[in-house]
């Protein structure tokens, strides 16, 4: 794992996160580390969202992405 350091955050914001996370039963840290997790997945889910509407889209339009893995195979093959 990696090691993140914050410098200059305001006094205010780092108290009410401190808050929050005595509320939640959890320390500075912990709870931080949620924060930044959540964000992270948040985006990464969005991006899939996407993905995945447009692979619908492109599906209901009758359209598909055919086997690649024949291709890729005879090209291996052929460059030994």
């Amino acid at each position: 794992m990696s090691e993140v350091r914050i410098r200059n955050v305001d006094d205010w914001v780092v108290e009410w996160h401190r808050t929050q996370a005595k509320l939640d039963g959890k320390t500075l840290e912990t709870k931080l580390r949620q924060i930044l997790t959540e964000a992270a997945l948040a985006k990464k889910r969005a991006i899939a969202d996407e993905m995945r509407a447009g692979l619908e889209k492109f599906r209901s339009e009758g359209r598909f992405f055919s086997d690649s893995s024949k291709i890729i195979r005879e090209d291996r093959d052929r460059r030994g």
